[in-house]
């Protein structure tokens, strides 16, 4: 397994976070195409559109030096979703974001690998701040970035007027290891 980006390995207690691998497309694309959440969001797409989906969150990584992470869990060493930096053309800010594959939800997941995100946002990459763009129905992920300490006042992201803007504080949390 060779891991196509530049992304670095991140271990937290129960989570390897690592770049993704060619062998991580299918998981994706399932969870791309039809994935339950995905489908209530009405954000199911197409397996081609999945696959340069995939191969675009690569370039991110060798673009901005930041992008998702595949998420895997150390007991079982399946791909379990993806946590991590985006930032895409026109948007004013770096997004935190998490997608957890079906199966995975409920489990702390997201937040855990979130908090090592964080961190090594803070830490190596000297970001002040993070936002997290989520649909005003999402509460699990609403959820999440409450747990994470972020806080919003209602007010929507100009690039989608159903998500809301969440602001993160950028306080170490020391989650992970660098390996």
């Amino acid at each position: 397994m060779q891991n196509l980006s530049t992304a670095p390995r991140l271990t937290t207690g129960r989570l390897v976070l690592r770049g993704p691998e060619r062998e991580d497309l299918p998981a994706f694309t399932r969870f791309m195409t039809s994935a339950p959440s995905m489908k209530a969001q009405g954000e199911t797409i197409s397996a081609e559109q999945a696959w340069f989906g995939f191969l675009s969150g690569i370039g991110h990584w060798h673009w901005h030096g930041f992008g998702f992470f595949m998420v895997v869990d150390q007991r079982t060493g399946d791909a379990i979703g993806r946590v991590g930096l985006i930032k895409h053309a026109g948007w004013p800010d770096t997004e935190l974001a998490w997608h957890l594959f079906e199966g995975a939800e409920g489990q702390g997941f997201a937040t855990e690998a979130a908090i090592a995100v964080k961190t090594w946002a803070s830490e190596d990459l000297g970001l002040e701040r993070l936002y997290s763009y989520i649909d005003v129905d999402n509460t699990r992920s609403q959820a999440v970035a409450r747990r994470l300490g972020a806080v919003t006042d209602g007010t929507r992201a100009a690039h989608d007027a159903e998500a809301e803007v969440w602001v993160h504080r950028m306080d170490s949390h020391g989650a992970f290891d660098r390996t």
